[in-house]
């Protein structure tokens, strides 16, 4: 996201008039245009290693166990103190 973050802005830089890259203007848009090939193999990177469902697959592990143990002390099984009751 930081990748097309950047790409955004410098696009609207070069777009705008604000900012110069330099004279040659096939390289000023190389610059302008390389972080949204950069998010391109971020992305690709991420699916193919596992990142993104490893990710995915925790959040849904930290919501089922929060679910787990709001049911659980609704049945009064758990103590949310962590002491035992005598």
């Amino acid at each position: 996201m930081a990748f097309v973050l950047l790409g955004v802005l410098l696009l609207v830089l070069k777009l705008g008039g604000w900012v110069q890259f330099n004279k040659d203007e096939f390289w000023a848009w190389c610059i302008v245009l390389s972080p949204f090939g950069l998010a391109v193999l971020w992305w690709w990177w991420a699916d193919s290693s596992g990142l993104t469902q490893r990710s995915v697959m925790n959040t849904l592990d930290a919501k089922k166990e929060a679910r787990r143990q709001q049911l659980m002390e609704g049945l009064g099984q758990a103590n949310p103190s962590g002491k035992k009751k005598r």
